[in-house]
């Protein structure tokens, strides 16, 4: 906005050296600076709308429509602009004008050249030659050009891609010209972060939705394999114990007295599912507690042994949020070893190495093929290992399952207990 401000203070000098009585090339200069300032305040406008706009798709398309108003007249189709966003390891191309559909396709790694150039360095980069560019000469519209010009789109840390312009005319790009393509790739990256931001809130509210839709779906399971079954059993018991009592009042009696163990392990499962879906002892006495009485349920209903081997200091100063969602993350691991993994014991395992706090579920199973499993995960039923990936990333954690056939099952999850620790964790190439 200062670029702006700044054009727009030497018009009003301008137009008051004019109005003074100023010679006829002041008038031609006016006359021009006129024609600017009607173009400058065409960009202000689709500033404004560009920075309303939360359609990422609308944004990148917006921002190359106000590079080609700001830099050309109508009459000139000679520039070439180019936005090229990030896709894991390589940049495409996200939107363009003046490339034939071929060079749309092309993909850069943005390692050489001015694109690795401008990335490194985070800094606008000139070239006079793109047509023996490292990387650009696979564009054949920059063949006939002479100048490019590459900007990087970068917000903090992260760096979006790049802008990239073009044209066939030597001195095309002036300073000015260059400092107003960077005002604009300052305006985009506002708009592209909100539009971004925007987008992952709507993903957001998906996943959640399917995460609420999945747990609606296994407690409708779980109701029906369990309590309902067992509540239906006891109803004919009931009845048949009924009519034994005119008929042979001893055989009733026992019959209601299996009734009442059959009553009492329905009882049990009822709680059982009470306490998965919220734990009240997690919100009173905290999240040792909680995995000690998950434990001894486990135990009494499924006799699965499952060891917790951890310390309440090592969860000083955790929010209880994220003592949730670990909660949730050992019972997910320990439901899915018991029904699986035909373990034997199950290990829950809670360390702490600074401000990273370390939770590891380890069994003594069968194992499974990790990368086959993962490969064909879409096609399967249970949401059970997507639920755990999914849960680690709500406390911005990191997930990783470490199996073989027959060798068991180890889930590591490292869970940050800072902001900063948060950062460091997904730092590339950081070992936790």
């Amino acid at each position: 906005m200062s670029w702006f401000t700044d054009r727009f203070s030497r018009d009003e000098e301008l137009n008051t050296m004019v109005q003074s009585g100023g010679n006829s090339k002041a008038m031609k200069d006016f006359e021009s600076l006129e024609r600017e300032v009607i173009r400058l305040r065409s960009l202000l406008r689709m500033t404004a709308t560009l920075n309303a706009t939360l359609n990422y798709e609308r944004v990148l398309e917006m921002t190359l429509d106000m590079a080609n108003s700001a830099l050309t007249d109508a009459q000139d189709t000679q520039l070439i602009s180019v936005l090229m966003m990030f896709n894991h390891e390589d940049l495409y191309i996200a939107a363009a004008r003046g490339l034939p559909h071929a060079d749309m396709r092309v993909t850069f790694p943005g390692e050489r050249g001015i694109l690795g150039e401008s990335l490194s360095t985070v800094q606008t980069r000139i070239s006079n030659t793109p047509s023996g560019d490292s990387e650009l000469k696979r564009l054949t519209a920059l063949h006939n050009c002479k100048l490019v010009v590459c900007i990087p789109l970068v917000v903090g840390l992260e760096i979006y891609g790049v802008l990239l312009f073009a044209h066939p005319k030597d001195g095309f790009f002036t300073q000015d010209r260059i400092e107003l393509l960077e005002a604009i790739s300052h305006q985009a990256m506002i708009a592209l972060q909100n539009a971004r931001l925007y987008q992952d809130l709507e993903q957001e509210k998906e996943r959640i939705g399917e995460i609420q839709e999945e747990a609606r779906k296994k407690l409708a399971r779980d109701l029906h394999d369990g309590p309902t079954q067992s509540i239906g059993a006891i109803a004919m018991r009931v009845n048949f114990a009924r009519r034994l009592l005119t008929r042979d009042p001893e055989q009733a009696a026992g019959e209601l007295f299996q009734i009442e163990e059959l009553a009492r392990r329905t009882t049990k499962e009822i709680r059982q599912m009470l306490f998965t879906l919220r734990p009240l002892i997690l919100e009173s006495e905290g999240l040792i507690p909680a995995l000690n009485q998950l434990s001894e349920k486990m135990r009494e209903n499924h006799n699965q042994n499952v060891i917790i081997e951890a310390d309440e200091s090592v969860l000083e100063d955790m929010e209880v949020g994220k003592l949730g969602v670990i909660f949730f993350i050992v019972e997910e691991a320990v439901n899915n070893a018991r029904k699986h993994a035909r373990a034997k014991h199950i290990w829950v395992r809670l360390t702490r190495n600074g401000d990273l706090i370390h939770l590891e579920i380890e069994d003594d199973g069968v194992g499974f093929d990790v990368s086959s499993i993962q490969s064909n995960y879409e096609q399967r039923d249970s949401l059970g290992m997507v639920n755990l990936h999914e849960r680690a990333e709500i406390v911005n954690g990191i997930l990783k399952i470490d199996s073989s056939p027959g060798g068991g099952t180890r889930i590591l999850v490292t869970v940050p207990g800072t902001i900063e620790a948060a950062e460091r964790l997904h730092r590339p190439g950081f070992v936790a």
